[in-house]
């Protein structure tokens, strides 16, 4: 099934054009790994998922995108953010404790019953592979946890408001190889459930979870295919050059 239909889309920032006529679908449950050198257009794509590009004053754009058959533009923007949730780089727990960071969203969307917001909390930080190292000491502070922790703790967050997607801008960037591979052992196990796209400069993590691969190059999109095609037979000689650390 398709989540996303991205049809010609172009933006620009002021009179600055970071995407050029990008055409690609998105699929259900399935995770999109999206790579590229820094100015690829790949956060600008990402963000457009979403409608955080509307943000900035000299954002325009021109083209299709449709999230499950319906024009992204025309959607409700609160309802479009609560099935589209986002991770950022750098995590960015509440000044709360853990349990007080995941039951905010719930909150914030009416839920008030505590057994009920438990019950959210704990699934949430279940599904982020957090639950096991916190479930004693969820009224502490989130600041008290690790660097690798608080991401978990932010995807956790992003899950209790149920989203059908989830978006993960270079989500691992700041953290050590174990924290790293707990992220990705999370976002292979979500993907059960959930769609995912991934913005990441590690062209080797793209390889590890990602089911299909797009390559982003000066705003525009030089291919997208399966991701174990993408890594031992690009169909684009700059895809290739790309992967093996030649620029970039």
């Amino acid at each position: 099934m398709i989540k996303f239909d991205i049809r010609n889309l172009n933006i620009w920032f002021g009179s600055i054009q970071a995407l050029k006529n990008i055409n690609l679908q998105i699929h259900t449950n399935e995770i999109l790994s999206i790579i590229g050198p820094a100015n690829s257009g790949k956060t600008t794509f990402l963000r457009m998922l979403n409608r955080l590009n509307d943000l900035q004053v000299n954002f325009k754009f021109k083209g299709k995108v449709e999230f499950e058959g319906k024009d992204i533009v025309s959607e409700n923007l609160e309802l479009l953010r609560k099935s589209i949730g986002m991770v950022f780089a750098l995590p960015l727990p509440l000044p709360l404790s853990i349990f007080d960071n995941v039951a905010f969203g719930p909150r914030m969307h009416g839920i008030r019953d505590k057994k009920r917001l438990q019950e959210i909390v704990e699934e949430a930080l279940k599904k982020a592979y957090l639950w096991e190292e916190v479930r004693d000491r969820l009224r502490i502070s989130a600041f008290k946890l690790s660097g690798g922790q608080q991401q978990r703790l932010c995807i956790a967050r992003t899950l209790a408001i149920e989203p059908e997607v989830v978006l993960f801008d270079e989500p691992c960037s700041g953290l050590d190889p174990i924290s790293t591979a707990k992220v990705e052992e999370a976002m292979l196990k979500l993907k059960q459930n959930y769609t995912l796209v991934l913005v990441t400069n590690n062209v080797k993590q793209a390889a590890r979870v990602g089911d299909k691969t797009a390559f982003f190059l000066n705003g525009e999109l030089i291919e997208i295919d399966k991701t174990d095609k993408i890594f031992t037979a690009p169909g684009d000689k700059r895809t290739d050059d790309y992967i093996r650390g030649k620029f970039g």
